[in-house]
């Protein structure tokens, strides 16, 4: 078959041509010496024609000196550009070092002549059989690393932005009553190990206060200020401080791990007590609670006992004006819910604050 009775060039349209077997039409542009194809997914010559003009202002986005650029380079100067946790980083680059191992055979290539399928097939290769967390992160990355290369113009479009993120099933967040909480403490602290004061410390602190296993392991002395009856957090992954107030149910505890300590000396003298808390969980029959069940349990309190949602949030450090918590927490969210649809009376409820008269 001749070449000619296949394609057809479009007269007055430079870069524009039909593929006969189909009708559809195509883009064919030189730039810098560089030719460019696309296909415009259609068969109607008006909105080709416009498609091809489009295709043209691209081009003229990009800048045709970095032509040769591969993702191997576009990966090392994102990987450059991490900040965080130093978990989170050493997650990061070990998903970049694999991708290069991986597609070693393209990853050297131009970016720009990589199919959006080559992306595709590795992520559905390498995560497919992970977990939909798995497979997001590395999405995630992906896409990152590509919207680089777009802002560096070394590519037009981002070729996996139309990639969707997986649906993550519903965890089970396994969460102790108050009152199993409180038996846990007891039985860590009844312990002949030589940690168990301290293991009881670290846990009950953590139940009490709200506080998650980074942030409470990172507390001085200085942070406590009993005077105020405040203690200053950082979060650890996102460096961000914000305070909270020393509740009631945790002031004994917190002045008493006070005691005696410098004001740079650490508050509590274990980084975690886990395994406490999963031998604690098999004495007494429990569901295998982690620590982060107990930072479960006092939100969940909170919610309980009618505390404002925001208010909550701040003390968790979020920013979100309590949306992640009440999208975690929904399963007590119609308690809350009930509670204050409670105070709707027709008589003045007793927490109302009478404002004076406007002068």
């Amino acid at each position: 078959m001749n070449l000619n009775d296949v394609w057809t060039k479009i007269k007055r349209k430079p870069g524009l041509y039909r593929y006969n077997p189909s009708g559809q039409y195509f883009a064919r542009v030189r730039k810098s010496g560089t030719l460019y194809r696309r296909k415009l997914g259609t068969d109607d010559l008006a909105y080709a024609k416009r498609k091809l003009d489009d295709f043209r202002r691209d081009l003229d986005r990009t800048d045709h000196k970095k032509g040769a650029t591969s993702f191997a380079a576009v990966l090392d100067k994102y990987a450059a550009t991490l900040t965080g946790a130093s978990s989170t980083l050493r997650d990061k680059k070990a998903t970049i070092s694999m991708i290069k191992a991986v597609l070693a055979g393209c990853a050297n290539q131009p970016l720009r002549n990589l199919a959006p399928s080559a992306f595709e097939a590795f992520l559905a290769d390498r995560y497919g059989q992970f977990s939909a967390s798995a497979y997001n992160s590395a999405l995630t990355l992906v896409r990152d690393a590509l919207d680089l290369a777009v802002r560096d113009r070394i590519i037009v479009e981002n070729p996996v932005k139309h990639l969707k993120y997986r649906r993550r099933p519903t965890p089970v967040r396994l969460t102790p009553t108050f009152e199993q909480f409180r038996k846990i403490i007891a039985d860590v602290r009844g312990q002949r190990f030589n940690a168990a004061q301290e293991s009881g410390d670290f846990l009950e602190a953590m139940g009490l206060l709200g506080l998650g296993q980074a942030e409470l392991s990172a507390l001085i002395r200085s942070d406590v200020d009993l005077d105020a009856s405040r203690i200053f957090i950082k979060r650890q992954k996102t460096g961000q401080g914000f305070f909270i107030p020393i509740f009631p149910q945790g002031r004994e505890l917190v002045e008493k791990l006070c005691q005696g300590l410098d004001h740079d000396e650490r508050l509590l003298k274990l980084y975690d007590a886990r395994g406490s808390l999963a031998s604690a969980c098999v004495r007494l029959k429990y569901a295998p609670f982690s620590q982060r069940s107990l930072r479960r349990m006092f939100i969940t309190r909170c919610i309980e006992r009618g505390i404002d949602v925001k208010v909550i949030a701040q003390w968790q450090g979020h920013r979100d004006g309590g949306k992640l918590i009440l999208d975690t927490y929904s399963h007590v969210n119609p308690i809350h819910s009930q509670r204050m649809a409670a105070l709707l009376t027709a008589e003045e409820p007793e927490n109302v604050v009478p404002m004076r008269d406007a002068v």
